[in-house]
């Protein structure tokens, strides 16, 4: 290793395995994607494993940048203490050269330590610094832009650098196929034109406007396009899709809480338009490229905005905005303050752009 501009750079000839640490959450592994494009890019010959939760590691299934993903099951073999241990043993077989930490958990410091990777790359957080070889100081972090942008930051400190890449998803077409066959057992043929709605947002209360308001914008624009309506959403977002699919008197497809990450994957690319919360779906939408309009109130627009050409955001300017809370502590201003109006001319102008 050698130092060159304050920045620690390994030698690029002997990593041939390399474990990538996926992020916790939906929307967050969908930003990391331009990251482990890079990963990829800058090591063509590697073998790269992605090391990710259940819920997460549908993304990278069938992945042209993936060879391989292992499952982090840490309410089940991989729980407490032992768990951790198992896993660091299970790791340790691989015989990693490489580790890229994207979360800045100590956690996943402490298992890739666990595992030997001699080389441990992450940002210096959570008092990991110690289990790092290369720890990139948050210092200097770019500030004010797209989080995607930090994990590249990151990685070019270290001279992992490559061309531009996207938030590349990617689905079988199998999977569309399957998918394409439940929507035609709703009435929804392959030339429809489909509009999505995804009123929920896992993270809390704080992030969602209200199902009435979903559903008066999607009455509107199915009227003025001749579209049909799916709702998605996860297990914890059946009852906002109920409430929703009642106010449409039921002319729609609910389909949430009944698909797979692979089978939102399909069912979010199938969309031509969708209106969303900002959620895991909305960055689904944004990397298969579906125009969006995104209601944006307690999260931070600046950095977690749909990386899509082809997206709006909705928000209105309030003095508690954004204050990054699960559940709203006063009157739900920011959410309040957005009207179904402002949310269908937006939708249409941009939809108007795009096929323009």
């Amino acid at each position: 290793m050698n130092h060159k501009d304050n920045k620690l750079i390994f030698d690029r000839s002997g990593i041939r395995k390399i474990l990538i640490r996926a992020t916790n959450w939906l929307g967050d592994a969908v930003m990391t994607l331009p990251a482990i494009g890079t990963v990829r890019a800058a090591f063509p010959e590697a073998r790269i494993t992605v090391l990710a939760n259940q819920m997460v590691a549908g993304l990278f299934f069938t992945h042209p940048w993936v060879d391989e993903v292992l499952i982090y099951d840490r309410k089940g073999a991989h729980k407490g203490v032992g768990g951790r241990l198992r896993l660091a043993k299970e790791l340790r077989q691989h015989d990693f050269d490489l580790a890229v930490l994207l979360p800045d958990s100590f956690d996943g410091a402490l298992i890739a330590w666990l595992a030997r990777v001699p080389r441990r790359l992450g940002n210096r957080s959570d008092g990991r610094g110690i289990l790092l070889t290369h720890a990139f100081p948050l210092a200097l972090q770019p500030k004010g832009v797209h989080q995607s942008e930090n994990y590249l930051a990151m990685l070019a400190h270290f001279g992992i650098i490559a061309g531009k890449q996207r938030q590349l998803l990617f689905t079988t077409d199998a999977e569309d196929l399957a998918m394409a066959g439940r929507l035609a057992e709703g009435g929804i043929a392959a030339g429809d034109f489909l509009l999505g709605v995804n009123p929920g947002a896992t993270y809390g209360s704080a992030k969602r406007w209200y199902p009435e308001r979903f559903a008066a914008v999607a009455r509107e624009l199915a009227s003025a396009w001749g579209a049909k309506i799916v709702i998605t959403g996860g297990p914890g977002e059946t009852v906002i899709a109920a409430d929703i699919e009642r106010e449409l008197a039921g002319s729609c497809i609910n389909m949430a809480g009944k698909t797979s990450v692979r089978e939102l994957m399909a069912l979010v690319k199938r969309c031509n338009f969708f209106v969303t919360n900002d959620s895991g779906p909305m960055h689904l939408a944004a990397a298969f490229e579906v125009p969006l309009v995104a209601i944006f109130g307690s999260t931070d627009h600046t950095t977690t905005y749909p990386l899509a050409p082809n997206a709006v955001i909705i928000r209105q300017t309030v003095d508690c905005s954004p204050c990054m809370k699960r559940e709203c502590p006063t009157d739900h201003r920011c959410m309040t303050a957005v009207t179904p109006e402002a949310v269908v001319e937006a939708a249409k102008k941009l939809l108007s752009r795009v096929t323009g």
